[in-house]
């Protein structure tokens, strides 16, 4: 009985510990983010008008929102490729980065540099890399340069065109290895983003113990039966977590077309209303997307003690 106090104890110390340590983001969220998104929502039901120093809303009912999937030649289109996008790369960081997380786990010389690598674009993504990408024109030039200055045939096109060629140019076989040379072209743009993800598997890695694995090896468990038997069901929890971020992470990208679509119609033509519509559509398509497949993976999760 008096164990069994002591471990309701215990879990109640840790409950209120992460409380504790998620307060300062719930704080925050009711008292930065709770208005605007109302007044968000609000505003795509309204018709926006814009003077000196005020802003007039009309309510105007469903007319921003069949603009929105009516009207608007783009945004529709836009919204599938991108929706689409955010599957087929977010399945893809989620591989790269849980695979780099194996070999980075193991033990050899030079390994803190190596994670530092990967983990150093987190760091610098806070303003320094998105200026040498978007901003810096030596960067621009010296990329033109290579373009016209390579000859020869590229490998990648090569191998593309065969494998198009078996499989034929049509149909979903086409589709898939659009997508996978897509990602290949992009695996930059991969490993870039995969920097949170990786130290994520890390830390989740570094919590089995490594009796587990010798156990298995006496019992005669190969390396492969010991990855799907004892590291995915330990790590499977991280999984989750980090596709919840990927998603997420995805969505906000400065190369995203539906918040450039969103932004155009809010900065050039100052259509306040119709912009909070396409944000509230994009919003709930990507909430609904995370729910459903985090549900999906949540049944495949293993918690232990």
């Amino acid at each position: 009985m008096n164990k069994r106090k002591k471990y309701v104890g215990l879990e109640r110390k840790k409950a209120i510990a992460g409380y504790i340590f998620i307060a300062p983001f719930i704080i925050g969220f009711l008292l930065f983010m709770v208005k605007p998104l109302l007044q968000s929502l609000y505003m795509s039901f309204c018709t926006v008008s814009l003077s000196a120093g005020s802003t007039e809303m009309t309510w105007a009912g469903l007319k921003n929102y069949k603009f929105t999937f009516t009207v608007d030649p783009e945004f529709t289109s836009l919204l599938g490729t991108e929706v689409l996008r955010m599957v087929i790369y977010s399945l893809a960081i989620i591989v790269f980065s849980f695979f780099m997380a194996l070999i980075l786990n193991q033990k050899f010389k030079g390994r803190a540099l190596v994670r530092a690598v990967f983990f150093l674009p987190v760091i610098l993504s806070s303003g320094v890399m998105i200026g040498l990408e978007s901003n810096n024109q030596l960067i621009a030039n010296l990329q033109n340069s290579i373009e016209t200055t390579t000859t020869g045939i590229s490998v990648t096109d090569a191998l593309q065109t065969i494998l198009r060629t078996t499989a034929g140019s049509s149909g979903v076989a086409g589709k898939v290895f659009d997508a996978l040379f897509e990602i290949i072209d992009n695996i930059y743009d991969v490993a870039l983003a995969s920097g949170i993800q990786i130290i994520i598997f890390i830390s989740g890695l570094q919590t089995i113990s490594p009796s587990m694995y010798e156990a298995a090896d006496i019992e005669g468990c190969t390396k492969w039966e010991s990855l799907w038997k004892i590291t995915f069901p330990a790590i499977s929890s991280l999984f989750l977590v980090n596709w919840v971020y990927t998603v997420v992470d995805f969505c906000m990208r400065t190369d995203n077309e539906v918040i450039k679509k969103i932004q155009e119609i809010m900065l050039q033509n100052l259509d306040y209303g119709t912009a909070a519509s396409m944000s509230w559509v994009y919003f709930i398509i990507v909430i609904a997307f995370v729910g459903i497949t985090s549900g999906i993976m949540s049944k495949g999760v293993y918690y232990y003690d």
